[in-house]
C-alpha cells in the first residue's frame, strides 16, 4: 500500500517535462551554457519537424494582430531592464523581419490594460508606421491595471472576420500577467475564433495560464513560456515564417495590379493619408492604381476604391521564399573540415555537421539554421552558379 502511494505522481506533475533536471552547471558554475543548449535543441527540433512535415500549404497573404499585455505585470524586472522595454526591443526587430519575409502581408496592434483593450494601430503593410507604434508604446500607453484578454481577442476578431477567406488570419498574444479580467465567458470567444479560422498563438513571459493554453490549442496555434530574453526573441522570430493554412481554407485566384511610380509636378490627392488628419493629403509623386487611377504613396496596399491589391514585382518574388524553401541538408558523420559558411574549423569530434545535397558543401549547425531560417539559399550552390555564368560569359 505504501509503495503504491510512493510511486504515484500528483496530478500537477503529469504532462510536464521536468526541464530543471536537465540543467547542469558548467565549469564556471554558471547556468547560461545549459539554458543555451536547451534553446538550441528547441530550434533544432522545430527545424526537424518542418523537414518531416514536407511540403505544406502556406499563405503568402497574412493578416496578423499582435496583442500586447500592458498591465502592471509588464513592469517586472525579470527581463532587463523590464518586461515591456525588452518586449519593445524584440518587436522592433520583428517588424523588419516580418515585412522582409512577408511583403504582401498586413500587421496590426492591440493593447490591453486597466481591464480594457484598445487598438494601437489598424492593419496595414507600412513597416515604418509599425516601427513608430512600437517605439511609442511606453510613452503613449503606460502600463497599468489588469489585462482583459477576452476584450482584446474580440477586438481583433471584429477586424479579422471581414478579411478575405483565402488569407491567413492570425493573432499573437504576448502576456506577462497570470490573471485576466473578462466581462464574459472567454470559452465562447475561443469558439468564435475557431469558427472563423483565426489562428491564435501565445507567448507567456511568466508561466502557463490555462485559458491561454486552451486558446492556442483550440485554434491551432502555439503556446510557449520563455526561458530568457534570447529564447523570447527566438519564439517571436518563429512567427516570421507563414504558418500552415487551415484545411478548410479555400484557394482562390487573387487579382493584382502592378502600378508604376508616377512622377508629376502637380500635387494630387493621396488616399494613403485620407483618414490621417495630421498628414497632408496632397503629394506630387505616387503609385497610380491601373484600374481606378487612385494614388497611393507606398506599396503593397489594397486599393480603397476598387479593392485591387497593388504590389510590385519584388514583393511578389520575396513572398515565394517560404513556399519554395531551401532543401534540408543531410547530417553526416563528424569529419575534420572547414565550415563553408563561417569558415571555422570543424574538428572530427564536432557534434553536428551538415552537407548540401546539391553542391556537397559542409556547414556547421549554426550556419545550417541560419541558411534555412534566414538566408533561404545555399552559398555553395549560389557561388557555383555565379562561377558557371562567368565561364559562359
Amino acid at each position: 500500500m505504501g509503495d503504491d502511494l510512493d510511486d504515484k505522481e500528483y496530478r500537477w506533475e503529469t504532462g510536464y517535462e521536468k526541464t530543471w533536471e536537465a540543467i547542469e552547471e558548467d565549469a564556471d558554475g554558471l547556468l547560461d551554457t545549459a539554458i543555451a543548449e536547451i534553446i538550441e535543441k528547441g530550434r533544432r527540433k522545430r527545424l526537424e519537424e518542418r523537414r518531416a512535415a514536407g511540403h505544406v500549404r502556406l499563405g503568402i497573404m497574412r493578416h496578423l494582430y499582435i496583442i500586447l499585455d500592458l498591465s502592471n505585470s509588464m513592469m517586472d524586472q525579470d527581463l532587463k531592464p523590464n518586461r515591456i522595454l525588452c518586449t519593445k526591443k524584440i518587436l522592433e526587430k520583428f517588424v523588419d523581419e516580418f515585412f522582409d519575409g512577408n511583403p504582401m502581408s498586413q500587421l496590426g496592434w492591440i493593447g490591453t490594460r486597466n481591464k480594457k483593450s484598445e487598438k494601437l494601430a489598424e492593419l496595414s503593410g507600412n513597416p515604418r508606421k509599425h516601427l513608430e507604434v512600437v517605439r511609442s508604446i511606453t510613452d503613449k500607453y503606460p502600463c497599468g491595471g489588469e489585462p482583459s484578454f477576452q476584450n482584446a481577442l474580440e477586438l481583433a476578431l471584429s477586424s479579422l472576420k471581414h478579411m478575405p477567406s483565402h488569407t491567413s488570419r492570425e493573432v499573437i498574444l504576448i502576456h506577462g500577467s497570470l490573471t485576466t479580467c473578462d466581462p464574459g465567458d472567454i470559452n465562447n470567444t475561443i469558439q468564435e475564433l475557431k469558427s472563423q479560422n483565426v489562428r491564435c498563438s501565445v507567448i507567456s513571459l511568466a508561466a502557463e495560464v490555462r485559458a491561454c493554453k486552451a486558446l492556442s490549442r483550440s485554434t491551432g496555434g502555439n503556446f510557449n513560456v520563455i526561458l530568457d530574453d534570447t529564447h523570447f526573441q527566438d519564439l517571436v522570430h518563429e512567427h516570421v515564417e507563414p504558418p500552415p493554412m487551415a484545411g478548410l481554407t479555400e484557394s482562390s485566384l487573387v487579382k493584382m495590379g502592378f502600378p508604376q511610380k508616377n512622377q508629376s509636378d502637380d500635387p494630387s490627392m493621396c488616399l494613403c493619408h485620407l483618414e490621417d488628419t495630421s498628414a497632408c493629403k496632397l503629394s506630387t509623386g505616387g503609385y497610380i492604381c491601373p484600374q481606378c487611377k487612385s494614388k497611393y504613396c507606398e506599396l503593397p496596399v489594397e486599393c480603397k476604391v476598387c479593392g485591387l491589391t497593388l504590389v510590385s514585382a519584388p514583393h511578389l518574388a520575396r513572398s515565394f521564399l517560404h513556399i519554395f524553401p531551401l532543401e534540408p541538408f543531410d547530417e553526416i558523420d563528424p569529419v575534420d573540415c572547414i565550415c563553408f559558411g563561417c569558415h571555422k574549423s570543424l574538428p572530427d569530434n564536432h557534434k553536428h555537421i551538415y552537407r548540401c545535397k546539391q553542391c556537397n558543401r559542409r556547414v556547421c549547425s549554426d550556419c545550417d539554421l541560419f541558411l534555412h531560417e534566414t538566408l533561404h539559399c545555399c552559398p555553395g550552390c549560389s557561388s557555383s552558379i555565379t562561377s558557371a555564368n562567368q565561364l559562359n560569359f
